[in-house]
């Protein structure tokens, strides 16, 4: 009864011809589902990579379902988001293809304890949701809208800082934990005399460092100064996004950094990693950053679960970050006072949940500023 029901599900007026990609570092395995076929699934494998070899399975199964309808078929391809990136999506736009990326977590397994999980049930089930998708059927997934090659390159900045900063505190904790080990506790590694505070250390009870100990330092210490030098180059980079340019209308960071409390880094973040793309509506904005509430409500149960956190990590530590400097630079706002209050009214505890909501709210707030020109109410502009 049930592959009855299962293979009923997927009887439909095929106007295209629906291809998953399962792709892994190895194999591209193909499944797709033709007009004209009984309308079962078929399945190919490419070796991974191998683009020449997926567009000719395509072609095959293009030239198939035209000898057998005497027409040519559309292709509708889907594939998850993942390690490839989307230069495969991009591959098949280039060819005229329609080209669907989902967000894996958002496509509808089994609830069973153990599921089964293979290649081939994974290419199955992604053809169904994009039929399911075709057929207009409301949230059966969620789609990915792939940035361009240049917003893509855009965020790499910041990104690339963030990786800059944890190896250099990596090197200079562990700087500071061989000297602990040997009673000295007040040598910082990031400071400009680094090299000739190194040559006068001694140890806790008073020896010169020991000279292999003192040579491994000195190695960390040009892992440091190459880490700092790098660090210079992505700020100047950086820096260069939100210059504000004469003959042309200001981009989302420029408008951002001209408030105060918001710096470089923030402002280049907010726009790399969210403000770039096109959004709806304020219920977009806080699900893409994951600070969307999770309701629980069945039956006499009704309460809150939290934040979604299903959306950007990046943005949403960063909105955290915000929400916090927001009170402290920008006390006078209406949002911060808002904050206060409900602090205020619960005795000054659950300053983190509100912190959370005023950090949702802030983000609304800088996508109407930047998207639609509406002013913060009581926001304070940076001393120019």
């Amino acid at each position: 009864m049930h592959d009855h029901l299962e293979h009923t599900a997927i009887r439909t007026d095929l106007g295209a011809i629906f291809v998953s990609l399962e792709l892994s570092r190895s194999i591209w395995l193909i499944t797709s589902l033709s007009p004209g076929a009984g309308e079962k699934l078929s399945r190919h494998s490419v070796p991974a990579g191998d683009v020449g070899g997926l567009l000719a399975r395509l072609a095959q199964l293009k030239h198939k379902a035209a000898d057998r309808l005497d027409r040519e078929f559309p292709f509708i391809v889907i594939q998850e988001a993942g390690l490839d990136g989307f230069w495969i999506h991009r591959v098949l736009e280039s060819e005229g293809i329609e080209s669907h990326v989902v967000d894996a977590a958002s496509v509808l397994v089994s609830r069973r304890r153990r599921q089964a999980k293979t290649d081939r049930i994974d290419g199955e089930t992604l053809v169904r949701t994009l039929l399911a998708y075709k057929r207009g059927e409301p949230r059966v997934c969620s789609m990915v809208r792939p940035p361009s090659p240049e917003e893509e390159d855009r965020r790499r900045i910041c990104r690339e800082r963030k990786t800059l900063l944890a190896e250099r505190i990596k090197h200079t904790n562990r700087i500071k934990g061989l000297l602990c080990a040997q009673g000295i506790f007040d040598y910082d590694p990031l400071l400009r005399n680094r090299r000739a505070r190194l040559d006068g250390l001694q140890t806790g009870d008073g020896r010169t460092l020991p000279a292999r100990l003192k040579a491994q330092i000195g190695r960390e210490l040009d892992r440091i100064e190459l880490l700092l030098d790098q660090l210079k180059a992505v700020e100047v980079e950086r820096d260069a996004l939100i210059q504000p340019a004469e003959e042309t209308a200001p981009t989302p960071a420029v408008m951002l950094a001209q408030l105060k409390g918001i710096g470089s880094q923030i402002a280049a973040i907010l726009w790399s990693e969210a403000l770039y793309r096109k959004l709806d509506n304020r219920r977009q904005v806080a699900a893409y950053a994951g600070l969307a509430p999770t309701p629980w409500k069945s039956g006499s149960i009704d309460h809150e679960q939290g934040v979604a956190k299903a959306g950007n990590p990046r943005l949403r530590t960063t909105m955290i970050q915000v929400a916090w400097l927001w009170t402290r630079h920008q006390p006078t706002s209406a949002l911060s006072q808002w904050f206060f209050e409900r602090v205020a009214r619960n005795g000054g505890r659950m300053r983190k949940s509100n912190i959370v909501a005023l950090a949702r709210k802030l983000l609304v707030a800088f996508w109407k500023y930047v998207s639609s020109g509406v002013v913060i109410e009581g926001a304070v502009m940076q001393a120019t």
